[in-house]
């Protein structure tokens, strides 16, 4: 097949073959194209160039590509040479900033941004000011000091609106005021102004070369870290977080309900541009995977270092790759139920504690697994924009959600294994130097009684808010999530409420679409869904990207074509087979189905107290009279049952 691709260099057409993977297209284009290596180039759908195609791994058909069809091509901003100053759309003043070449010889040399990214290096971010009645002496047409725009950072705009956090990019452009550039970033970094962001390391710096022994024999003042002040991060690299409907938290407010146990899970979504703050960026959840943990009524284990938990992960993250999206954050519960019905505890605010020291060494250690890339880092990388969300009661007494983040600061010190977490949750510990740990000196600042600025150590404990970012969150006045399966399939890891993941229960859920490939479409519009017949492992991996093309593709037809090639690959013919001899009894599990079901057919509603949903004897059978051990999960259950009280697996 030929695939027509136009770009800057003119017309060009590409033949490949539909199962060759996106990554032989630009392998194909880029000598056509001039660009340094394939990925490189920006390849979209759209005219615009704002439908980023970053799925390189898959393959021509499964991306919905026919003989024929038009792409849109250009070379990444970042991996062009930077010859002509003029032609970057920067406005800057070279006289000042002319240097030597040796800044350029540590840039990366080509980084993968975020859609978003891109989008807003696009726009100047100026705040537009009215016309003032008092001060405004001029006619409509022309403007003043008064009404002129002012830059999202200006000091007096930010103390005027009362943000505590500018947006990432505003502070970006704050940063490369000095060199005086503004309007549109997002031409070629000039190869004479040094990077301006770079992320804090608290760690000795190895490989010294002053003639010492390395450390921990031996150290210097070249190669120890410098002393820490902490004090509130000025911006945020994410500015709101928004939940594509309220669905979401409402079936993993449900495991609560039903159990009185805590909860925990990693948000999947993406980021977009935010439209309600200059220059924001905006974190859309469109699922939630609940991991294997161990829970109890006042805060959950994770397995989070252990093989069988990352795998877990792997898998996942393989199926939100294919859907477009990928992890944004994590969420857990707090939720205590007071006397007075209807009602939570108020435990998390001003005088108590926003996170636990605890949460916030977990937020960092999941921030530095998810690095934020950037094109004005030295590194390729600076900060993350993985969020942290806790579900807990408001002042209200009303359930509600909170949203943070940790600032740079806090990541490297929970890289170079600076912080403890103590038994007071709203203070974090700086932990005694060791022969291989070394501590430097760390101080906070903070307003006394009088308004005087007062710098304290930090040693041995410091208040925990100085390592935080609050965020805002919300849902959308019109919801349109991504998964919007009206039939929602059994959430992962919730044996302990008897909803078990079974080729039965999946067989149900498939028969229900009547083979109608519409019907079947829809049913893939679940997130838990996917996952599942992913980890069976019938599957292949092109099959599981066709499957998430069907979620992430707008055109309802296309989609359920889509799907009727999915319904006619081996994959999904052997996972059918094994789908007929799947035991008729798997269908039998009460709370089988989705945790939404199960809640209204116990009887469970708001806060009220509940118990799990017990198995009863089936009619017809003898139980047994003595106590047994169940051989799944050991848990030791009273007579008269013939399948476990814990795990719902059946005795025999």
């Amino acid at each position: 097949m030929i695939i027509r691709v136009r770009s800057p260099e003119g017309m060009h057409r590409i033949e490949v073959d539909p199962k060759d993977a996106l990554a032989n297209l630009l392998t194909k284009l880029a000598p056509a194209m001039k660009a340094p290596t394939p990925d490189a180039i920006l390849l979209t759908r759209d005219p615009g160039g704002h439908q980023i195609m970053a799925e390189f791994e898959q393959s021509i058909v499964s991306l919905g590509l026919r003989h024929g069809d038009m792409l849109y091509a250009r070379v990444a901003a970042s991996a062009r040479p930077s010859e002509e100053p003029t032609n970057t759309g920067i406005s800057t003043n070279w006289a000042d900033t002319r240097g030597s070449s040796s800044t350029t010889s540590s840039r990366p040399t080509f980084v993968k941004q975020e859609a978003a990214d891109y989008e807003l290096e696009k726009d100047d971010g100026l705040i537009k000011r009215k016309r003032d009645p008092k001060f405004c002496k001029h006619g409509a047409n022309a403007m003043c000091e008064y009404c002129l725009p002012v830059e999202p950072y200006d000091k007096a705009y930010l103390e005027e609106n009362s943000i505590k956090h500018m947006p990432f990019y505003a502070h970006l452009r704050k940063l490369l005021s000095q060199y005086k550039i503004s309007g549109d970033i997002s031409g070629s970094i000039p190869p004479n102004i040094p990077l301006p962001l770079e992320d804090p390391d608290y760690k000795v710096k190895p490989n010294c070369t002053n003639g010492h022994p390395q450390w921990p024999e031996g150290i210097c003042s070249k190669c120890q870290p410098p002393a820490i002040t902490l004090q509130r991060q000025q911006f945020r690299m994410v500015d709101n977080v928004e939940f594509a409907n309220s669905r979401l938290i409402e079936e993993l407010l449900s495991f609560w309900r039903a159990s009185r146990c805590q909860r925990f899970g990693f948000l999947y979504g993406r980021y977009t541009r935010s439209t309600d703050i200059p220059l924001g960026i905006k974190a859309v959840v469109e699922a939630i995977y609940e991991p294997k943990q161990a829970w109890e009524e006042d805060g959950i284990k994770l397995a989070i270092d252990s093989i069988e938990f990352e795998e877990e992960m792997k898998r996942v993250d393989t199926v939100a790759e294919a859907c477009g999206i990928k992890p944004i954050g994590m969420i857990f519960t707090d939720v205590e139920a007071t006397d007075e019905p209807n009602k939570v505890v108020y435990r998390r605010h001003a005088n108590s504690y926003f996170l636990t020291a605890l949460e916030c060494r977990l937020a960092a250690y999941m921030q530095r697994k998810h690095p934020n890339p950037s094109r004005w880092a030295k590194d390729g990388h600076f900060g993350s924009k993985f969020v942290t969300c806790c579900v807990t009661g408001n002042e209200d007494g009303v359930v509600d959600i909170t949203s943070w983040q940790v600032s740079n600061p806090a990541m490297a010190m929970q890289e170079a294994d600076l912080i403890v977490p103590s038994n007071i949750p709203s203070s974090m510990c700086i932990p005694e130097p060791t022969k291989t740990r070394y501590v430097p000196d760390v101080f906070y600042s903070y307003t006394n009684e009088y308004k005087l600025n007062v710098t304290a150590n930090a040693k041995p404990a410091f208040p925990l808010e100085y390592l935080l970012v609050n965020l805002t969150h919300g849902f959308p006045i019109e919801p349109h999530p991504l998964f919007n399966s009206e039939k929602s399939f059994c959430i992962e890891n919730r044996e302990h409420l008897h909803q078990v993941q079974t080729l039965g229960l999946l067989k149900q859920h498939i028969e229900s679409a009547n083979e109608s490939p519409d019907k079947m479409r829809l049913l893939f519009m679940d997130f838990h869904f996917l996952v599942y017949i992913a980890r069976l492992g019938f599957l292949s991996n092109d099959e599981i990207r066709l499957a998430g093309h069907i979620v992430h593709e707008s055109d309802a037809a296309a989609s359920t074509r889509i799907t009727e090639q999915l319904i006619d690959s081996p994959g999904w013919k052997t996972l059918q087979l094994a789908l007929q001899e799947a035991s008729v009894s798997d269908l039998g599990h009460k709370g089988a189905g989705s945790a939404m079901e199960n809640i209204t057919e116990a009887g469970f509603s708001g806060t009220g107290p509940s118990m799990p949903p017990q198995s009863s004897t089936p009619p017809g059978t003898t139980a047994s009279s003595e106590e047994w051990a169940c051989r799944h999960c050991t848990f030791v259950n009273s007579p008269g049952h013939d399948s476990c009280e814990m795990c719902a697996l059946p005795r025999d």
